[in-house]
């Protein structure tokens, strides 16, 4: 074991602040417009709705890291604390495997966006493997140098990746039509039916929510800047969500949009001009690398959590000279590596696109245990009935919103990614077993 993190080498609410907006905002979101088209501009009400849940949990995810500032592990913590072992393994295993799928998933979103400038990488698969596999070990390299070192280099993707976001959302107020607004709904199902089609897609850029919370016994004076960081790394990404939607779908007619692969890319061309989409495919490229290098820190802190508390290897729970659970990062990303290579095999592809659905599920379900266990939690000091009555009504609106979304997500994701939790308890039996004495 190292010795513990000095101050100035733990994150601090801007570099909190920047693992919150730098996971949410990943590279997806540049796609989420031309996504979002099919619905109309109903479809903003689903920005709405899904800001709305997101603002609930973050809500809950900063009193709880009020109630429990030191809780390495953020949701599965919470989630130990509250309900208990078991519970808190499954969320664990759960946000593993859907950390894992998601990184797999940034690499080849990476590979994509530097296609643009090296064309090579679109029909030259080692190329492209190659590139992917080269990126993905650079970031795990950064990331076993020190929390602080990764703070700072999310810090500066963060700044970078919303440069062109913001750009597209605030020059794009100036050229829109509001014929492009109409119909309002497209769908051709009922209001409701759209709008939780709409919530499911634009709540899934809002994940990442929770992340400040799982370093922080890396974090700085913890029971302030994490709550800071939750909320205000939500409201920074809910502005950039919102006005950005509003100014693409607002400047490209929705039959357009439908078919845009590059609908941000697009929405600058009709701003500066042709030259534009070169910088917003380097926006996607470094919200791709920002948001890669936010969760490869995750991936090492999580399995540090549940192993300081017997339910993974011990050898998890080790740090390197750095004060960095290395080897959760280390094999996370050969993992992550796997799964990106099969993204480039014949015949693994449809695997590939499988593993990123099936993880879907398993990263709702901690929102919905917190939700919970923040209650339970509560329950354990004295508050006045109004503080509890607030509680109560505040789990609640989270608890259901999150059930709405794992609903929302459809029969096959909610089934698989059942299957997916099961798969852990057989290495949690395992685990019980060795914990015996």
């Amino acid at each position: 074991m190292s010795e513990p993190l000095s101050q100035e080498n733990k994150l601090g609410l801007w570099t909190s602040t920047s693992l919150v907006v730098g996971n949410m905002i990943g590279a997806g979101v540049f796609l989420m417009p031309a996504a979002l088209a099919a619905y109309g501009s109903i479809s903003l009400l689903g920005w709405l709705f899904s800001a709305i849940g997101a603002f609930m949990l973050a809500k809950i995810f900063s009193h709880l890291s009020k109630l429990m500032p030191h809780a390495d592990g953020g949701p599965y913590a919470y989630t130990r604390r509250g309900l208990g072992d078991f519970a808190g393994f499954l969320v664990a295993w759960g946000y593993l495997l859907s950390t894992w799928c998601t990184n797999a998933a940034i690499a080849v979103a990476f590979v994509s966006a530097m296609s643009t400038f090296f064309p090579v990488l679109a029909g030259n698969a080692l190329a492209a493997i190659l590139t992917g596999l080269g990126t993905i070990w650079i970031i795990t390299w950064i990331n076993t140098k020190g929390i602080a070192a990764s703070g700072k280099f999310q810090l500066v993707t963060t700044i970078l990746k919303i440069i062109p976001l913001i750009a597209v959302a605030v020059g794009g107020l100036f050229f829109i039509q509001l014929k492009n607004f109409i119909p309002f709904n497209a769908s051709g199902t009922s209001n409701w039916s759209a709008i939780t089609a709409a919530t499911t897609l634009t709540f899934f850029a809002f994940l990442g929510i929770e992340c400040a919370t799982i370093p922080s016994g890396s974090v700085h004076n913890p029971e302030k800047t994490i709550p800071r960081a939750t909320m205000l790394g939500t409201l920074t990404a809910t502005v950039i969500y919102i006005l950005s939607s509003i100014s693409v779908m607002g400047m490209i007619a929705a039959k357009d949009l439908q078919h845009s692969v590059t609908p941000f890319a697009d929405a600058a061309t009709i701003i500066w001009g042709k030259g534009a989409a070169y910088w917003i495919s380097g926006g996607v490229a470094i919200a791709a690398i920002g948001t890669l290098n936010g969760f490869i820190l995750i991936q090492g802190q999580m399995p540090f959590a549940i192993a300081k508390d017997h339910l993974f290897p011990p050898l998890f729970g080790r740090l390197n000279k750095k004060g960095v659970p290395a080897l959760g990062i280390i094999t996370g990303s050969i993992l992550v590596s796997a799964m990106m290579i099969m993204n480039y095999t014949k015949g693994l592809a449809e695997q590939f696109k499988f593993l990123i659905l099936l993880s879907t599920l398993t990263v709702l379900v901690p929102y919905l245990f917190s939700a919970v266990s923040f209650v339970i939690i509560r329950f354990e000091k004295k508050y006045s009935k109004r503080t509890w009555l607030q509680s109560i009504a505040l789990a609640s609106i989270a608890f259901l919103f999150s059930l709405w979304m794992v609903a929302g997500s459809g029969q096959e994701i909610v089934y698989w990614g059942f299957i997916a939790l099961i798969a852990g308890i057989p290495f949690y039996v395992w685990m019980l077993w060795k914990k015996k004495p």
